[in-house]
Formats: structure tokens, C-alpha cells, sequence
């Protein structure tokens, strides 16, 4: 294929995926709510990426529900560095890359009411109204209230327990006549990619737990290492493709494999994504549970090993203590596939043992007929 043809074919192509998935009811890991809690959340759509102590958080939604004045709160274990409009295809050509496809008010910051919460930041996104807030769970909950948004006791329980872990949250807010503006459609999600410095890796899952309803969520992880399931596992280099994270149901690793050229090119050249750095791991995991069996969230060691944790936990205590000791701390990690691969071979060696013995039996047998017809 020609230079001119995949410049024009590529993008095309995404473009297609992009509308397609557009059909997706894809959610951010964060709860959602509206002014009379007439939403419902869809599926979950994030990526996390982290390189050289930063994490690069980028993750979108769409809702059910006729409320145009809806928003969103999600913890985060520390200031961000940055807060931008992430890319235009980058988790539509993720969910192309590890799964076939499938069928698919007031501005912040204009008031804030008597609360004591510190507005750390402040920016727009498209329709998107984006404040990165500091306080107790009590200011978080007031401040959120006095800017328009609807707290019902779930998502009360979760600011109250996650700030115990930290201080700091991500409101997100559509602002209403930017929505009429651009003729936005319902549940239409804007991409929004969180910038931070961070010891490890963390997800926060529980936000997504809502009473009454099912948590779907798609996870995407780009890493320097494939991740694991468990620190024996990550040693032997068992790929941990097809098993289920242990303590969460319906938390399976769908897909792994290290990052090729074609997925390196569409990811690094979309919008705010040249950061994408190539030999990467690209790791998805699928979530699909009810509402009452995602109690935790996520940390990753520097081991490269999923753990899970009472949401509410401090975000960096997650993983921490967490790594191999003894004797399986000082064994190099196998390369990844290296069980399979010894598989092959032991298969290969126990075929060519077969060979071999039928060749030797039919070498004696025929050497007992000569001996036979020369008597």
C-alpha cells in the first residue's frame, strides 16, 4: 500500500470505528450524576499509561438518560500537572486493536458557594467544565452541591471515603449552552486526559459501583512491563491472557501483547498523544459485574502485578508492600510465553521421541524378518 493510500485509507478507517463505537454507552471511571439522578452509567473507557513516574490518565463517557445537565466526580491520588482534551480515537482504536467490534447548567467556577473547598484548577474541554478541587469529604460534597450537582447517598458514601484516602477530586460538568452549541448528542463523551506525577500506578473502580446497577467497564494499560496477575505468574512469565483477577468477579485480562507499529503510529499521532512511547505493553482488561461485587480498587506494583484494595484504601498503599520476597525476589523474570513456549517444546521432544522409538521398533522388526527368510 502506497504512502498517499494510508494516509487517506487510515484515518478513514478510524473515522468509520470512531462512529461506530459512538454507539458504545462508554463511561469514565467516575460517578455520574445529574440534578435528579435520572442517569444511568454505560460502560467505562480508559486508558492508563505510565512511564518514567508519570501516569498519563485519559478516559471519556456517554450516559442513559434525558439530563443534559449532567456531570461527573472521580478521586485522584495527587494534583495534576496538566488536564487536556485527550485523544480523538485513541480508545476506539484500543477497543479495535484488543476486541472485535461490536454494536454499539451552571459553569464551574462562576460561584462557589460557602464551602471551604480550594479550587486547585480550572479548565474547559469542549462542553466539558473541568475543576480540580482540595478538601474534606464534607467540603467536597458541599461544594459540589452549591455547583449544581445532584449527591445521592451512594455517591455521598463514596466522597466521604475517598477523601479519607485524599483530598483531591475531579468534578466535570457539560455546560449547557455549549452542549446546545455543538448540537451535542445523548451520552456523546468527551475525551479528557489527566497528566500526573505518581510512585505507581491507580485505578479507582468502586465510583463506578452505583446502586442497582451492573459496572462495565473497558481498561486499557500501556506500561514499560506486561502486568500479572500474580507475582509467580511474572516470574515464570505465564501470560496472563484468559484468567480472572483474584477477588473480582468478572475482572478478566482479555488481551496482552507488546506494542506494534501500526497501533504505535495511530495512537502517538492523534490529538495530545505524542507521548506514546513505542515499546510499550498494551495490557486490556474487561470488566463486567454488578454494582454489589466491585468493592475496590486498583494499584500496580513496580513488579508489574495487579493488586486490589478496599476502595477508600490510600491510593499509594495499594501496591505497596506488595512485591515478591524471599527467594522469589532474587529469580530473574522469565520472558513472557516462556510456559507456552516450554510446552511446545516438550510436545515437539515427546512427537520426535515417538518418531524416533517407531523408527527403531520398525528397524528391529525388519531386521528380525531378513533373519527369519535367511533360516
Amino acid at each position: 500500500m502506497s504512502a498517499l493510500l494510508k494516509r487517506i485509507i487510515v484515518p478513514l478507517a478510524l473515522a468509520v470505528v470512531f462512529c461506530a463505537f459512538q454507539a458504545l454507552p462508554a463511561l469514565a471511571c467516575g460517578g455520574l450524576i445529574a440534578p435528579d439522578g435520572d442517569v444511568r452509567l454505560g460502560r467505562a473507557a480508559t486508558l492508563v499509561a505510565y512511564h518514567n513516574g508519570i501516569e498519563h490518565y485519559l478516559t471519556t463517557f456517554t450516559y442513559e438518560g434525558n439530563e443534559s445537565k449532567v456531570g461527573w466526580i472521580v478521586p485522584l491520588p495527587t494534583v495534576p500537572l496538566k488536564i487536556q482534551e485527550g485523544g480523538a480515537w485513541t480508545l476506539q482504536r484500543l477497543a479495535l486493536e484488543t476486541a472485535p467490534l461490536q454494536p454499539s447548567g451552571p459553569v464551574f467556577g462562576e460561584h462557589v458557594a460557602a464551602s471551604t473547598a480550594q479550587v486547585i484548577q480550572q479548565v474547559q474541554i469542549e462542553a466539558l467544565n473541568v475543576t480540580v478541587i482540595r478538601g474534606s469529604g464534607q467540603e467536597i460534597i458541599n461544594w459540589a452541591t452549591s455547583n449544581g450537582f445532584f449527591i445521592p447517598g451512594d455517591a455521598r458514601a463514596h466522597l466521604l471515603a475517598y477523601a479519607n484516602a485524599s483530598p483531591i477530586f475531579m468534578a466535570a460538568k457539560y455546560d449547557t449552552a455549549a452542549v446546545q452549541a455543538r448540537h451535542q448528542q445523548q451520552g456523546d463523551g468527551v475525551p479528557v486526559l489527566i497528566t500526573m506525577k505518581l510512585p505507581a500506578i491507580w485505578v479507582p473502580l468502586e465510583v463506578l459501583a452505583l446502586d442497582g446497577q451492573s459496572v462495565n467497564a473497558d481498561l486499557y494499560f500501556l506500561t514499560d512491563e506486561p502486568l500479572n496477575t500474580s507475582a509467580w505468574n511474572a516470574k515464570i512469565g505465564q501470560s496472563p491472557v484468559g484468567s480472572q483477577i483474584s477477588g473480582a468477579p468478572g475482572l478478566d485480562v482479555a488481551f496482552q501483547e507488546p506494542m506494534n507499529s501500526s497501533l504505535y503510529h495511530d495512537l502517538s499521532t492523534d490529538r495530545n498523544m505524542g507521548w506514546v512511547w513505542s515499546n510499550s505493553w498494551l495490557t486490556y482488561l474487561s470488566l463486567n459485574a454488578p454494582s454489589n461485587a466491585v468493592t475496590y480498587d486498583m494499584g500496580i506494583g513496580s513488579d508489574g502485578v495487579i493488586h486490589l484494595a478496599p476502595y477508600g484504601t490510600p491510593p499509594m498503599d495499594i501496591a505497596a508492600g506488595q512485591q515478591a520476597t524471599g527467594l522469589l525476589a532474587h529469580l530473574p523474570a522469565l520472558p513472557m510465553g516462556t510456559p507456552q513456549v516450554l510446552e511446545i517444546v516438550l510436545f515437539l521432544l515427546a512427537i520426535s521421541g515417538i518418531i524416533i522409538l517407531l523408527a527403531r521398533l520398525g528397524r528391529k522388526q525388519g531386521k528380525e524378518a531378513v533373519l527369519v527368510n535367511k533360516k
